[in-house]
C-alpha cells in the first residue's frame, strides 16, 4: 500500500514537469522570423474594354512594417497575352515600398491580334521579404460598336418672317463606344447665315462621350429680307469617321408694311382755332402680305380734336394704297404757331406705322373783319364829336 502511494506521487510529479515544459518546447520549435505586412490593390480591378484594345491597371503597393524591395510578377496569364510593369515611364520587374505609404506601378495589358470577345482572368504576384500579396484583376471584352452619330428633332420645319430669325433645337447622339471629337458644318441658301450653339455658347467643334446625347441649337439668320417662299438647311455632324445629316426648311410668309404719307407728299398743313379743317392721308401697303383691321389714331396737342374717317380700314393688299380723311380742330384758345401732330396707324397682325404733320394754327378772319369795324365805328364817333362840339 505504501509502495502504491510513493508510486502514484511519482507519476503525479512527473505529469506537472511535463506541463511546465511545453510552452518553452513549442516556443522553440516555432519559425523565428518577424511578420510583414504587404498588400496590393486597385481602384477597378474589373474593367470591360473594346476588341483590340490595350488597358493599363495602376496598381498601389504598401506595407506596415519594414521597408523591402518585392518583385512584380503576373501568375495567370491567358494565353497570348502580354504583360509588362511600368514605373517613371520604364519597364520594371520590381518595386521597393516604404512602410506606411503607397508605391505604384502601371501594369499594362495587350492582347493577342486574335483575341475574342470574352472574360479573361489575371492575377499579379507580390513578392517581398517574407510576405507575399495577391491581386486578380479581370477583363471583359465585347464587340465594339462603331462610331455612330445621329440627329433627332421634334420640329424640322419653321415658319416665319422675312426678318425673322429660325431657331431650331437639335439632338446629337454618340451612339458608338467612342468618345467622339465632333465637327458641325452646314449648307444654307445664300441670303441666310447658319450658327450653332451649346448651353448659350457659340460652338463649331466640341466633345461628345460614348452614348452621350446634347442639345444644339441651330440659328438660321436671314441677311436680308428675304423673299416669301420656302427654304431648306442641313446641317453635318462629323466625328471619328461617322457622319450624321439633317434636313431643315424655314417658310417664309409674307408680312404687311405700311407707308403713310399725303396726295402731294407734303407732311404739313394749316388750320383755324376752334375750326375744324381736312386733310388727306395715303395708307400704303409696301409689303408681301394684306394689311388687316388697320386701327387709325392720333397724338395731338391739348384741347384739339382728331377725327378718322373712316376710323379703320378693313384691309390693304400688298402694294395697295387707301386714301384717309383727318379732320383736325385746334383748341379754341390755342395760340397761333406750329404744332405737332402724329397720326398711327396699327395692322391687326404687324407693328404700328407712324408719322409727324406739322399742323401751322392760324387765327380766324373773322375776328379781324370785327376788330375793323369797331375801330371804324370808334374813329366815327369820334369825328361827329369834333364836328358837332366844335363850332360851339
Amino acid at each position: 500500500m505504501r509502495r502504491s502511494w510513493t508510486l502514484l506521487v511519482a507519476a503525479i510529479s512527473l505529469a506537472a514537469g511535463l506541463l511546465m515544459a511545453t510552452p518553452a518546447f513549442a516556443q522553440d520549435q516555432a519559425p523565428v522570423s518577424k511578420a510583414t505586412d504587404l498588400a496590393a490593390y486597385t481602384a477597378y480591378p474589373s474593367r470591360v474594354i473594346g476588341m483590340g484594345e490595350s488597358v493599363s491597371f495602376p496598381i498601389k503597393l504598401r506595407t506596415e512594417t519594414a521597408g523591402q524591395d518585392v518583385d512584380l510578377k503576373v501568375t495567370k496569364l491567358p494565353e497570348g497575352w502580354t504583360a509588362t510593369f511600368r514605373g517613371a515611364n520604364q519597364i520594371v520587374q520590381a518595386a521597393h515600398v516604404q512602410p506606411n505609404s503607397e508605391s505604384s506601378v502601371n501594369l499594362r495589358l495587350e492582347p493577342p491580334a486574335d483575341v475574342k470577345p470574352g472574360v479573361y482572368d489575371f492575377t499579379v504576384s507580390v513578392q517581398g521579404d517574407g510576405a507575399q500579396a495577391t491581386l486578380p484583376l479581370r477583363l471583359t471584352i465585347k464587340d465594339k460598336l462603331p462610331p455612330r452619330l445621329t440627329w433627332s428633332t421634334d420640329l424640322p420645319t419653321k415658319r416665319g418672317k422675312p426678318t425673322t430669325t429660325f431657331n431650331y433645337t437639335l439632338k446629337l447622339k454618340n451612339e458608338g463606344d467612342e468618345d467622339l471629337d465632333v465637327t458641325l458644318t452646314g449648307q444654307s441658301p445664300s441670303s441666310f447665315l447658319l450658327s450653332y450653339s451649346l448651353n448659350g455658347q457659340d460652338v463649331t467643334d466640341f466633345p461628345l462621350a460614348a452614348n452621350q446625347t446634347k442639345n444644339i441649337t441651330v440659328k438660321a439668320r436671314p441677311l436680308n429680307d428675304v423673299a416669301v417662299g420656302n427654304y431648306d438647311f442641313s446641317v453635318q455632324a462629323l466625328g471619328g469617321g461617322a457622319q450624321a445629316d439633317i434636313k431643315l426648311a424655314a417658310e417664309v410668309v409674307g408680312q404687311a408694311s405700311l407707308k403713310l404719307s399725303t396726295p402731294d407728299g407734303r407732311l404739313s398743313g394749316n388750320a383755324y382755332t376752334g375750326k375744324q379743317t381736312p386733310f388727306k392721308l395715303v395708307v400704303q401697303n409696301t409689303g408681301t402680305a394684306p394689311a388687316r383691321s388697320i386701327a387709325l389714331s392720333a397724338k395731338q396737342p391739348n384741347g384739339w380734336d382728331v377725327q378718322f374717317d373712316p376710323k379703320q380700314i378693313d384691309e390693304i393688299q400688298a402694294g395697295q394704297q387707301v386714301q384717309v380723311t383727318v379732320n383736325v380742330q385746334p383748341a379754341g384758345k390755342a395760340v397761333a404757331g406750329d404744332y405737332m401732330l402724329t397720326v398711327n396707324a396699327k395692322p391687326m397682325d404687324s407693328s404700328t406705322k407712324s408719322v409727324d404733320f406739322r399742323v401751322t394754327v392760324l387765327t380766324s378772319t373773322l375776328w379781324g373783319v370785327v376788330g375793323i369795324a369797331l375801330i371804324a365805328v370808334a374813329v366815327g364817333v369820334v369825328a361827329l364829336a369834333v364836328v358837332r362840339f366844335g363850332r360851339r
